[in-house]
């Protein structure tokens, strides 16, 4: 999902630089209408802060509709980074945010998503406002200990009920992937939100003219798609105009979402961790 033009009012980036300094500013702000919080943001012109709730409500929607283009959290992945948007920075309660949703931005590649319910859309909004902040006040970000699971239990979910290991193999594609991932939370949103697909990933290309054309994809974006073709000739085209398929490998990640239990993520994470 692709929101807004990425490369405009620049300026509004002061917005973030300023959310940086909000913990300093609020201990020397005299208290007011919220309390010193508040009185700070009311101070510096910014909208509300974002509502908990209704971004862990949004934070499920994203997944499932936006993470596999705008990444996880919404940092940019095959579709630019959400939190530098002139449009995200502008909106405050998804005024802006849910049109945008709903009608999408078809000569940029975004589709419309009519079936996300506006309230829907609106916990987006505050999902994508939370992870502005978070980006803003990282220095004051702490890890939390996601690592809580049973390992052994995280094994059997891999070799049954989760049906990881039909695509995966601990002594191949994950063979010493806690050493790639030593954090454990990064780990966990490797599984939980891959964010991009294989770099082998095959594509077919209707150009204009009715000719296709397939192969291994090489990039893509909301301007432009690269690819190999079979006999491995290069070949690159502006995307207007254009049909694109894509094989979509992460098909059975997205399921998942609707069927991971918490103890099915932390149990899995906790097996993981074991293979350095």
């Amino acid at each position: 999902m692709l929101i807004g033009d990425m490369y405009r009012a620049p300026t509004l980036y002061v917005s973030i630089a300023l959310l940086a300094v909000l913990p300093l500013i609020a201990q020397e702000t005299p208290a007011g209408r919220g309390g010193r919080g508040g009185a700070t943001r009311e101070f510096l012109g910014l909208g509300p802060a974002p509502d908990p709730a209704a971004a862990a409500r949004g934070e499920k929607v994203y997944a499932a509709n936006c993470a596999f283009c705008h990444g996880a959290n919404a940092r940019g992945a095959e579709a630019p980074n959400l939190l530098r948007s002139p449009l995200v920075l502008h909106d405050e309660k998804g005024e802006l945010i849910a049109p945008a949703i709903a009608k999408g931005w078809p000569d940029k590649g975004m589709p419309a998503f009519p079936n996300i319910a506006a309230s829907q859309s609106q916990d987006i909004a505050q999902f994508l406002h939370l992870q502005v902040e978070l980006v803003a006040n990282r220095g004051i970000y702490k890890r939390l200990n996601v690592l809580t699971g049973d390992a052994k239990a995280g094994e059997a979910y891999f070799n049954g009920a989760g049906g990881c290991k039909t695509c995966h193999s601990t002594t191949g594609d994950l063979a010493h992937v806690a050493s790639k991932y030593p954090q454990p939370d990064q780990l966990q949103n490797r599984f939980v939100w891959p964010g991009g697909q294989a770099a082998s990933q095959k594509v077919t290309v209707t150009l204009p003219s009715g000719q296709t054309v397939s192969g291994t994809l090489k990039r893509i974006d909301d301007i432009n798609i690269s690819m190999y073709d079979a006999s491995g000739a290069f070949h690159s085209w502006p995307r207007e105009g254009l049909k694109v398929e894509m094989e979509d490998r992460l098909a059975e990640h997205r399921q998942l979402l609707d069927k991971y239990t918490d103890a099915d993520m932390h149990n899995l994470t906790a097996y993981l961790a074991t293979l350095k």
